[in-house]
């Protein structure tokens, strides 16, 4: 059987930045940067200075409006897919365009997340997504042998089946078969292998329920945590489960489509109806014209096996931004909405239903109005998207010529090519931590530095900033076996978890040190509150490259060291620490958390954590004066990187130096190209003088909402 590290912890795939303290659309405040965030930008939902219920300013979250977020508008965009409806040819099989009426049931608009930019209408399929059936057989002593067997041979079909589909879209989809892999990785853990063993072997199992019971367990770990980016990965684990479940059982051949197969429109649609696996794959029923799935979730492999078939828009009950769906929806460049309550129950296969990933509705049996619109809306974001995907290779600048660097958060060598497609200037900040994620103890020195070099080399000459893990004592305890902690924010994770355990913490170091043989690289330091940490650090560091140069290992001659200021009491040290670090990075994410004492996870009180805060912009004033007093350059990562009007805002204080999730890249390149330094400047001398988060935020908004109108709303003006 093919056996890997733990990919429970290195392979789980999860696409897009979003990570413990870095740009995290569900953990920010919900609805931010939506309608109501941006007085004057978003039509006339809200006047200038009035606030929405759920809103933070410029903080991002899973219901964020038309044009929120970078991922909003993914460079590139398909126009045949995404504007389907505004041909005749587009139009559900069998109707015309002047003939398309709602149903009896009259029209209904259904709410979720908009997981993948685009409009897309076409004829709705509903899929099933019932849990695969498996025998629950008490096994014999004699039998135990015979059941690991079948594991394996389970495991090795699973595993064929997705280099199948990886192959099938490596060429064209690199980031879909980069994700299919760490599924593969996925089926080989060791931790999953073991725990099905002691399945089978202690409680007499047989090998499915032993899958089953494996799977259902860790899935439920994930979703336990407190962390909602984490909590998604449990449908990674289920998905996996499902794969392997089905795979004990070989299925027959399907029969070939008969060449004069009727229409979706006219053919059976009730046969559709039926439940369907999870994992669908090969079993996916055979689409025809323009098509949009609906189903409870969907997996990387089911998005793969669709490569090729008319399907132009998604939508699902469960998931959130950083689910697969969107992840995977927003690599193909297709429309998609996630987390739409009931959806399976009010959606029927052959409804006509028009779906925007900007917004995040779903208009199921639109009339000729609704229709028009979402024709006139597609168009009009299908404009802005070509033009942001053409001009995404163009050097990033301000409208006066002031050049500035826009570099990616990233955790998977998978999103390093993502950054790289979209422009990066290289990788502000890679995440760690997911190495970790629930192993029995921490991955090998070796498996690190596999991964690290794969990032450095996707990069390279790009220099790559490797952040040292930020693990808090809420998550991966069956890594640490950290003690359960009444705040565990305020506990034992970051930098602190990593001086407690040296040895540890040697072998992460050695991994980074000896990736840096291979293109630039440069190591940060998250959550450090005093000097002595820093300190502790750099002799670690230093340990650590004359370990590996002892071995006769290759490793450059200096690595640069830096801090993520993101505790206020750093902000407040700032320039002792700008003397001995060799850069500085503000994790704005946390900083607002510490500095506002707001739980960044909590939806009441949301409206508090707000990155316009008048403390928020003097702490970041603060620490880039520490970086021009002693030639330190300062960049930021949080979530304010990604945010057009906070992204000005950090331009005129003084920031150059910008890293945010990879498909924000092109927005805000055309953000900052409209806007002089000087202009922003001026903006933000204001800003520092305003008393309120909502002063700053009408501050803002005023001056440059009306240059930045297309960016906010998702659309270009076609006319």
């Amino acid at each position: 059987m093919t056996r890997g590290p733990s990919a429970f912890s290195e392979g789980i795939p999860d696409d897009l930045p979003v990570p413990v303290d870095a740009a995290r659309g569900d953990a920010m405040a919900p609805g931010a940067r939506g309608d109501a965030l941006v007085p004057g930008a978003r039509g006339d939902s809200l006047v200038p200075g009035a606030r929405g219920d759920s809103a933070a300013p410029g903080a991002r979250g899973d219901s964020a409006a038309p044009g929120a977020r970078g991922d909003s508008l993914v460079p590139g965009a398909r126009g045949d897919s995404l504007v389907p409806g505004a041909r005749t040819d587009s139009m559900a099989p069998g109707a015309r365009n002047d003939s398309i009426v709602p149903s009896a049931r009259g029209t209904e608009t259904l709410r979720g997340i908009a997981g993948s930019p685009g409009v897309a209408i076409g004829t709705a399929v509903v899929i099933g997504a019932p849990k695969a059936e498996h025998p629950r057989r008490r096994i014999r002593s004699a039998e135990i042998q015979k059941e690991l067997e079948r594991f394996q041979t389970a495991v090795e079909r699973a595993q064929d089946e997705l280099r199948d589909m990886a192959k099938r879209v490596e060429n064209h989809h690199r980031a879909e078969a980069s994700i299919l892999e760490a599924y593969l990785l996925m089926l080989g853990d060791e931790g999953l292998a073991d725990a099905v063993k002691r399945q089978v072997a202690e409680e007499r199992r047989c090998a499915e329920w032993a899958v089953a019971v494996a799977c259902e367990a860790i899935a439920g770990r994930f979703a336990a945590l407190d962390d909602p980016y984490l909590r998604e990965r449990s449908h990674d684990v289920t998905f996996v489960g499902e794969r392997l479940l089905r795979a004990f059982s070989v299925p027959p051949p399907a029969d070939p489509p008969p060449s004069d197969a009727e229409p979706l429109s006219t053919r059976n649609l009730a046969a559709l109806q039926s439940p369907m696996p999870a994992t669908l794959g090969a079993a996916l029923p055979r689409f025809s014209g323009p098509t949009i799935l609906i189903a409870q979730d969907l997996s990387p492999a089911d998005t793969a096996a669709m490569v090729d078939e008319p399907v132009v828009g998604f939508v699902t009950e469960v998931g959130t931004r950083t689910s697969h769906t969107s992840i995977m929806a927003r690599a193909l460049e297709i429309p998609a909405v996630v987390g739409v309550s009931d959806v399976l129950q009010r959606v029927s296969t052959g409804d006509l239903v028009a779906i925007d990933g900007l917004r995040g509705t779903v208009v199921v049996r639109p009339g000729p109005a609704e229709l028009a619109e979402a024709r006139a809306r597609a168009e009009r974001h299908v404009a802005l998207a070509k033009e942001l995907s053409e001009a995404r290779h163009r050097a990033p600048q301000t409208k006066d010529g002031v050049k500035v660097s826009l570099r990616a958060n990233v955790e998977l060598p998978a999103e390093a090519i993502l950054a790289r497609d979209q422009g990066a200037d290289g990788i502000g900040l890679y995440r760690t931590e997911f190495l970790y994620i629930d192993r029995k103890s921490p991955p090998s020195e070796e498996q690190q530095f596999e991964i690290f070099r794969a990032v450095v080399e996707a990069l390279r000459p790009k220099p790559v900033t490797l952040r040292t893990f930020d693990i808090g004592g809420d998550k991966f305890v069956s890594t640490f076996q950290v003690p359960p902690e009444m705040n565990p924010m305020l506990g034992l994770r970051a930098v602190r978890l990593a001086l407690s355990r040296p040895d540890v913490f040697l072998e992460h170091l050695r991994a980074m040190v000896r990736a840096s043989a291979y293109g630039d690289v440069r190591i940060m330091i998250p959550m450090v509150a005093g000097l002595g940490e820093l300190r502790q650090v750099r002799a670690l560091l230093h340990r650590a490259q004359e370990q590996v140069r002892a071995r006769g290992q290759a490793c450059a001659d200096e690595i640069p060291l830096g801090v993520m200021i993101e505790v206020p009491a750093a902000a407040i040290m700032v320039d002792h620490f700008a003397r001995e670090a060799a850069f500085l990075s503000l994790g704005t994410n946390d900083l607002i958390q510490y500095a506002l004492a707001v739980d960044r996870t909590s939806r009441s009180l949301a409206y508090l954590a707000s990155p316009f805060d008048p403390s928020i912009l003097r702490l970041i004033a603060k620490v880039i004066q520490a970086g021009q007093d002693f030639s330190r350059p300062v960049s930021i990562c949080g979530a304010m990187a990604s945010d057009p009007l906070a992204a000005l805002l950090l331009l005129g204080l003084g920031i150059r130096d910008f890293s945010m999730e990879a498909a924000a890249i092109p927005e805000i390149k055309e953000t900052l190209r409209r806007i002089s330094v000087a202009e922003a400047e001026a903006v933000a001398a204001e800003a520092l003088a305003c008393a309120t988060a909502e002063e700053v935020e009408c501050c803002v908004a005023a001056a440059f909402a009306p240059d930045l109108y297309d960016l906010l709303t998702g659309e270009r003006d076609t006319k």
